[in-house]
């Protein structure tokens, strides 16, 4: 595959990290069974990976902004592009030495979305998408899974931690949800669940409260592999709302009116 500048950029800053973060989790795996446990070297592990990312796509574009989980946004002197970035997004996954993890690095021009990497650096699985080109899991070109009934589908979600305000309504949902599909499976990094749909390996996925560089890149990845990635209502501002809603046209559309079925009245 044919990848722009910009792109080879940001998978550069993304293995560059990943390599860190690889290191580290091993590392992370053998503080895990110990009585001090890895909470403050996944801390650390995480701003190191973030700093690694900022310092390699400023230094090819210092003009750039720059929106990232562990530091304040950079507004860049270019007013056009900004760079969304998560350097360890399932850090309860890395914390307890489950290598399913992610690097997420977006850029946006005015607004949209128009290239993304997302890395999982415990498999060296790579997934990069650029507007109107494509979405690739390493050279292998992307597309959603070809199913039309939910009955068949197995689907993604994210967990609102208990004590979380949405955390009674998501239950209402899993269970209007589960009476309707294959299984629901929760595997603890939004970016990668999303990369997952975009591969076909999930047939949907929805979660809400999320953050902009949790899902900035892998909405592109579903839409360049044929897919939807909306609000709930079927809007494209999931990076201003937090709620996503994806899968290929029929999933898309079944899910989002599974998950805004009234309550039962009792």
């Amino acid at each position: 595959m044919a990848r722009s500048a910009l792109l080879n950029v940001m998978v550069q800053a993304a293995f560059k990290a990943g390599k860190s973060l690889a290191r580290d989790f091993g590392e992370v795996q053998n503080l895990q069974v110990s009585l001090k446990g890895p909470g403050d070297y996944v801390s650390q592990a995480d701003r190191k990976a973030e700093k690694l990312i900022r310092e390699e796509l400023m230094k090819a574009r210092p003009t750039y902004g720059f929106l990232g989980e562990e530091s304040e946004e950079i507004i860049g002197t270019d007013g056009a592009h900004r760079w969304i970035v998560d350097p360890l997004d399932g850090t309860t996954n890395f914390l307890h030495g489950i290598p399913f993890f992610a690097i997420s690095i977006a850029l946006e021009r005015n607004g949209e979305i128009v290239a993304g990497v997302v890395l999982n650096p415990a498999t060296d699985e790579l997934f990069t998408a650029e507007r109107g080109g494509g979405a690739f899991l390493n050279d292998r070109r992307l597309r959603v899974a070809a199913r039309k009934n939910l009955s068949d589908a197995v689907i993604g979600c994210g967990v609102p931690h208990l004590g979380d305000v949405n955390h009674g309504k998501f239950l209402i949902e899993l269970r209007h949800v589960m009476g309707e599909v294959a299984g629901v499976r929760r595997l603890g990094s939004a970016s990668l669940d999303l990369a997952y749909v975009a591969a076909g390996r999930f047939d949907g996925f929805w979660e809400r409260d999320l953050m902009p560089w949790d899902i900035a890149a892998s909405v592109l990845l579903i839409r360049e592999a044929g897919g939807y990635a909306t609000d709930l209502d079927g809007s494209n501002t999931v990076l201003s709302s937090g709620t996503v809603v994806a899968g290929n046209e029929y999933i898309h559309k079944a899910l989002r009116e599974v998950v805004q079925r009234p309550v039962p009245s009792r």
